[in-house]
């Protein structure tokens, strides 16, 4: 046996998904639960089929998407593993409860954007996804300041509610991001 890894060949800022599935109507579960959780959704899906004619199968809705999960899924050649990419303005975050519901769903490995490696080992008979090095390894621990960061950043992008604290959280107004600029609503 022997281990190597695939380092996915994707656009820095591109959002992936790298999961286990197990049967060939995957693909058309994945599509079907990725367009009715975010109607509009730009993405691409490929699947390593294991047995039978064992070709990378795929759909999507955006062409880009779709040459990126084809190649990464070639690459990655695993048995039964599936990569979604997603287009510009479209996250894991918004997804990935609804894909973990696909029936056929084993396993989500990952869902970045950062620079990715997959682990595989080989044998023989095929390869096996063993796991993913997502990113890199921490320089520290989170200081008061990086604490302050944190929380002000999610606030800025939408995704924690941001202005007057109360006995139930965060009150007032709420900052969403949309289209990439982020404007206010009062509630």
């Amino acid at each position: 046996m022997q281990l190597n890894t695939v380092k996915i060949e994707k656009p820095d800022d591109t959002n992936f998904i790298l999961g286990q599935t197990h049967f060939i109507k995957s693909v058309e579960d994945i599509h079907e639960a990725l367009v009715t959780a975010v109607p509009g959704i730009k993405f691409g899906v490929a699947f390593c089929e294991a047995s039978g004619k064992c070709l990378v199968r795929w759909s999507g809705t955006d062409a880009p998407m779709i040459e990126l999960a084809k190649k990464n899924a070639a690459a990655i050649g695993a048995g039964h593993s599936f990569i979604i990419f997603l287009g510009d303005g479209f996250f894991p975050l918004n997804v990935l409860n609804t894909l973990k519901m696909v029936p056929e769903v084993c396993r989500i490995f990952c869902a970045t954007a950062n620079p990715t490696e997959v682990l595989l080992a080989e044998s023989e008979q095929g390869r096996v996804n063993m796991g993913v090095i997502d990113g890199f390894s921490p320089k520290g621990i989170e200081d008061d300041v990086e604490i302050k960061w944190r929380k002000d950043f999610l606030r800025q992008i939408g995704y924690k509610a941001a202005g007057l604290k109360c006995s139930t959280g965060y009150c007032g107004r709420i900052v969403r991001l949309h289209l990439g600029k982020v404007s206010e609503r009062w509630m």
